[in-house]
C-alpha cells in the first residue's frame, strides 16, 4: 500500500518494515502501523468515500492493505441506529446504536478479519488460523473458506454451542482447548513459531488486523454527517477494540475528513466475572492484574487482556470511565434493548448497555451529550443465556374462547 510507511513500537517507537511482525525486539512492545497522512490527505475525500463500496473498504487509504483482492465478505457499513427509546429509559437525549450484529458472520470480528486475511495474502500465507472467544472463530472460518485458505481455529472447550457449530460448518480444522482464553492464546503463540507459514490473524498478522476496528469510528462519524460524536461506549476484551476506535476518530481529523480536531470521551464496559480493566481504572492503577474469567460473557472474557493498560490511557485521557456488570445485569440489558429497540445482541452487547445505563445514573454519561454505544455481537449466538427468561406467553387449544381464557388484550394506555 503506498500510504503504509512501515511499523512502529507503541513503547520505544523503534520503526519495522511493514512485515508479519507484532512485537518490538528491543522492548517488546506492541508494534503498530505508521502511515503517511500527508498523502492520504491528499488521496482522499469525502466524495471519494461516498463514491466507494458500503463496506469496510470504502476507507481502503486509512486502512494497511490493499482492497484489490481483498478478502472480502460485505463487513463494514452497518447501521447506526437513533435510539430515542432506550435513551428515554436511562435519562439520556441524543442516543446512537452501532449495529454490528448486522455483519456477514454476525459480529465486528468480520471487521478485523477481512483486513487481517487481506494482507496475510498479501505477505503470502496460504493458511489462517486464530485464537478465539466465538466471534472471531466464526470470521475466521468463514473469510478462510471465501479466500479457499485452509483455517485453524483455536477455542475453549467450553465456548457457546452456538459458536462452536456457527464456525464448524464453513468447514475450517476446529480444536477446543481444556482451558480459558489466555491458555488458547498462549498456545497459538508457540504454534506460531511451529508454524510460521500460518496467519494467526490476532498473534503474528495482529498489528494488521486490530486496525479494522478504526472503522467503527470512521462508519459513526460519516453516518453522523462527518462529526464525531461526544461519548462513546465500547465494550472490552482485550482493549484493543477500544483503543482503535479512538485512533480512527483521530486519523480523521488527520486527514482532513472532520471539520475539528474530535473530543471524543470514550469509556468501556466489561463484566464483573472478568473485569481486569474495569479494577485497574477502579482503583487508579496503570497496570492490569490479570484474572480468571467466570461470566456468561465468554466474547469479552479474556483474563489477561493485551491492550488493557492502552485502554485504560485512553479512557483517562478522554475523560471517560469504565464500568463492570452482573451477569444478571448482563441479561436485563440484553432484553431492554430488545425491547425498546429491537435489536437482539450477544452477552458483549448486554455488556456495553448494561454498563452505559450505569454510567448514565452516575452521571458520567450526560444528557446533554451526543452517544454512541457499540452492539458488536448478535444474540442468536449466545441463546442460553435469555432462554430462561424467554419461552410462550401462553400455551393454548386452538380455539378463541382459549385465547380470550388466557390473554388480556385490552389495552392499558386506553
Amino acid at each position: 500500500m503506498p500510504f503504509v510507511e512501515g511499523l512502529r513500537c507503541r513503547e520505544c517507537g523503534r520503526p519495522y518494515p511493514a512485515e508479519a511482525l507484532h512485537v518490538c525486539e528491543f522492548c517488546f512492545g506492541p508494534l503498530e502501523v505508521a502511515y503517511d497522512y500527508d498523502a492520504i490527505a491528499a488521496a482522499i475525500s469525502r466524495q471519494s468515500i461516498a463514491a466507494g463500496p458500503a463496506t469496510i473498504w470504502r476507507y481502503a487509504p486509512l486502512l494497511p492493505a490493499s482492497p484489490e483482492g481483498a478478502v472480502d465478505l460485505g463487513a463494514g457499513w452497518t447501521p447506526l441506529v437513533r435510539a430515542d427509546r432506550l435513551a428515554a429509559e436511562l435519562g439520556l437525549g441524543e442516543l446512537w446504536l452501532k449495529n454490528d450484529t448486522m455483519n456477514p458472520t454476525g459480529s465486528f470480528k468480520d471487521r478485523v478479519t477481512s483486513v487481517a486475511l487481506t494482507k496475510a495474502r498479501e505477505l503470502g500465507f496460504k493458511v489462517a488460523a486464530c485464537a478465539s472467544t466465538g466471534n472471531l472463530a466464526n470470521s475466521v472460518a468463514a473469510h478462510a473458506a471465501r479466500a479457499g485458505m485452509r483455517s485453524y481455529v483455536f477455542i475453549p472447550s467450553d465456548l457457546e454451542q452456538q459458536k462452536v457449530v456457527t464456525t464448524a460448518v464453513y468447514g475450517c480444522t476446529l480444536i477446543a482447548i481444556d482451558g480459558y482464553y489466555d491458555d488458547v492464546n498462549r498456545l497459538c503463540a508457540e504454534l506460531t513459531s511451529e508454524h510460521p507459514s500460518w496467519a494467526f490473524v490476532n498473534v503474528n498478522v495482529r498489528t494488521y488486523y486490530a486496525e479494522g476496528s478504526k472503522t467503527l469510528a470512521f462508519e459513526v462519524a460519516e453516518q453522523l454527517g462527518w462529526r464525531a460524536p461526544d461519548h462513546v461506549v465500547v465494550p472490552i476484551a482485550s482493549g484493543s477494540q477500544l483503543t482503535k476506535i479512538h485512533k480512527g476518530f483521530a486519523e480523521l481529523a488527520k486527514v482532513g475528513l472532520l471539520d475539528e480536531e474530535p473530543h471524543t470521551r470514550v469509556s468501556g464496559a466489561q463484566a464483573e466475572g472478568c473485569s481486569p480493566v474495569a479494577t485497574a481504572f477502579a482503583e487508579g492503577h496503570d497496570f492490569v492484574r490479570p484474572v480468571r474469567p467466570s461470566t456468561i460473557a465468554k466474547s469479552l472474557a479474556i483474563g489477561n487482556p493485551a491492550d488493557g493498560p492502552y485502554a485504560l490511557d485512553v479512557v483517562r485521557k478522554t475523560g471517560g470511565a469504565i464500568g463492570a456488570v452482573t451477569d444478571t445485569e448482563i441479561v436485563d440489558a440484553i432484553l431492554l434493548l430488545a425491547r425498546t429497540e429491537g435489536i437482539f445482541a450477544e452477552t458483549a452487547g448486554g455488556v456495553t448497555i448494561a454498563t452505559l445505563a450505569k454510567l448514565a445514573a452516575s452521571g458520567v454519561v450526560r444528557r446533554d451529550e451526543r452517544v454512541v454505544a457499540y452492539i458488536t455481537g448478535n444474540g442468536l449466538k449466545t441463546l442460553d443465556a435469555v432462554a430462561p427468561r424467554v419461552g410462550p406467553t401462553a400455551t393454548i387449544s386452538p380455539t378463541l374462547e382459549a385465547f380470550a381464557a388466557a390473554i388480556d388484550t385490552e389495552d392499558p394506555a386506553s
